[in-house]
This record gives structure tokens, sequence and C-alpha cells, in this order.
């Protein structure tokens, strides 16, 4: 009579094959490899996104804020025109100084926090779970774009009301289109506002672009990030420098700068019809970009689709680069292997 076997032997000859446990003693090798082949540091992973969050915010924010002024006031019939991203910048430090700069800066830093957590941890174990526990020597474009577009995706949800906010704040202060009866005293203010006047849903306003902006964009940045990783590392094996921590940091700069440069490049006229959309004051105005940016091509042709592309591609590099930096040393001292 065959012997009955237990449910973790079982189990762990079906989804693999028996390897013995290292130690040789083992009662029960099959359920020591079974509990080994989860990922202990699984949280870990999102913890290394948060940081690099608040990296982005720091190094970008200033670039940011520039950039959602050129888009409300280049595009609007009313009220000063900005000659370039430096006029700009020029008049928020004459009248507001470098505080200027960071307005809307506290949503930003609860929004990218969160929202860059959200982004690396999701990227990663999609990628992991796609390849199955196979790991390429190459980059595999049909597991990086849809592990990156899942993940732009889900933290849509969650940048959509912060930025909302942020936008909403960032274009008062200097040469402010908005009147001062009308205006907010804090990140907190704007958003109780918002509520209390357009419901929850008017927190989410601009969500379908948002959405489209995130997925489309991660899809990009993670492909280039992920192919100029790889080309760079195998230029460094073929050649005989050393293989040390400025190297990788070096590495992490330009990968994470180029694919920040590619996401904004791409994305950019998503980002003006969002500004647009977050910040008009009146609840009946256009929701839908194609509808947003066929009205502000009618008026400013193509150069008015990538208005406050100057500041966004200066912001573009520095801040992914810093991001990409701090999160591959994050998980480097979290104990996480970058495949």
């Amino acid at each position: 009579m065959v012997e009955a076997k237990e449910l973790s032997d079982i189990v762990i000859e079906v989804v693999a094959p028996v390897r013995l446990c290292c130690d040789a003693k083992c009662p029960k090798p099959s359920l020591c490899l079974l509990l080994s082949s989860r990922k202990p540091y699984s949280y870990k992973e999102y913890v290394a996104g948060l940081f690099a969050g608040v990296a982005t915010v720091v190094v970008g924010h200033p670039f940011d804020t520039v950039k959602v002024k050129l888009q409300k006031h280049n595009t609007n019939v009313q009220g000063i025109t900005y000659r370039n991203g430096f006029h700009c910048t020029a008049r928020i430090l004459a009248t507001e100084g470098v505080r200027g700069l960071y307005i809307g800066a506290t949503p930003s830093f609860v929004g990218m926090a969160f929202e860059s957590s959200l982004l690396f941890g999701i990227y990663s174990q999609t990628k992991q779970s796609l390849q199955g526990g196979v790991q390429s020597s190459r980059p595999q474009p049909q597991v990086i774009i849809p592990s990156a577009a899942f993940a732009g995706a889900i933290i849509s949800f969650v940048l959509c009301p912060s930025e909302l906010v942020k936008c909403r704040m960032q274009i008062q202060g200097t040469d402010s289109l908005v009147p001062k009866c009308s205006g907010y005293s804090s990140s907190l203010d704007c958003a109780l506002k918002t509520i209390k006047s357009d419901g929850v849903t008017g927190a989410f306003r601009g969500g379908s672009t948002t959405f489209l902006r995130e997925s489309i964009g991660n899809a990009v940045f993670f492909s280039v990030y992920e192919y100029v990783r790889y080309y760079m590392h195998l230029q460094l094996k073929s050649g005989s420098s050393d293989h040390n921590n400025l190297v990788d940091m070096g590495i992490g700069i330009l990968s994470g700068g180029l694919g920040g440069v590619a996401f904004w490049s791409t994305v950019l006229p998503l980002d003006v019809a969002k500004t647009i959309i977050q910040t008009a004051p009146d609840k009946s105005s256009l929701t839908n970009p194609f509808q947003v940016l066929n009205s502000i091509y009618r008026m400013s042709g193509l150069r008015g689709c990538y208005t406050g592309l100057g500041p966004t591609i200066l912001r573009a590099f520095p801040a992914n680069a810093a991001a990409i930096v701090t999160w591959e040393v994050a998980m480097k001292l979290l104990g996480i292997k970058n495949n």
C-alpha cells in the first residue's frame, strides 16, 4: 500500500523540483524549501521606493513649480505670459524668494513618497511574477512594459488628488490669475475647499489624464532605465575598469536621468492638459484631455502642447537620477538584489 504523503511534500513536488535543504539533518526538507522560497523582504522594496520619492521632491519641486506656472499662464489668454522658464523663475524669486519655488511642496512630499513607494514596489514585484522566477541576462520588454504600465496605472489614483492640490497651490502667488479672495491659505485648506465645493469626486478631477500619463510614461521610463543600465554594465564587464559603488552610482545617475527625460518628452502634452483641467475654476470646463489639447493647439500650435518643456527637462534628469540612485542605494542597504 502506498504511504500517504504529507501536504507539504505534495505541494513542493507540484510547484518545483525537489531541492534538498542546506541542512542535511533537516527532517522536512520540502517544507523548508517552501518557506525559504517566499520573499522575506517584499515590503523593503516599498520602503526603498519611499526614499526615492522624497529625493525626487527635494531635487525636482522648484522646477515643477516653474513648469506649472508656465502651463497655466502661457496657455491662457489672460494675465502675464512668461518669455521662458528663466523669466518665470526670476519673477518668483523677486516676489516670493526661494520659498516661492517650494509652494505646494507639502502635498507633493506626501503624494510622491507614497506614490514612489507603490511605483517601485509594484513594478519590482510584478516583474518578478511575470518572469516566473527565471532571471534573464538581458531586459525583457514583454515583462518591463506591462509591469511598469500596471504600476503607473495604480499610482495614478494616489497622484491625482495630491497633484490637484499641488497645482492649485502653485498657480497662486506671483502673477496669479486666482483672486486673493478665492485663494487657499494652505494645502489642507485647498483640499477641504475642493471637497466642499466639488465633492470627493472633485479631488479626482483629471483622473483619466493622470492615468494615461502615468501608465504610458512609466512604461517608457523603466524601459529606458533597464536598457541603459544593462548596456552600461555590459560595457563595464567587457572593459578593464573596476566595478565599485561610485561606478554603480554613475550608472544610476545616467540611466535614471535619461529615463526621466524620455518619460516627460513622451507625455508632456498630457501633463499640460492635466494642469489645465485641474486648475480650471469652472466645474463645467473640459475634462477630456484630447479636447483640451485640441483647444490649446488651435490657440498656440504644437508649441503650446509642450508648454513648460524647458523646466520639465531640466527637472527630469536630476530628479529622476536622484530617485534611481536613492532607490538602488536603499535596496542595497536593505539587502535586496536589483536584477
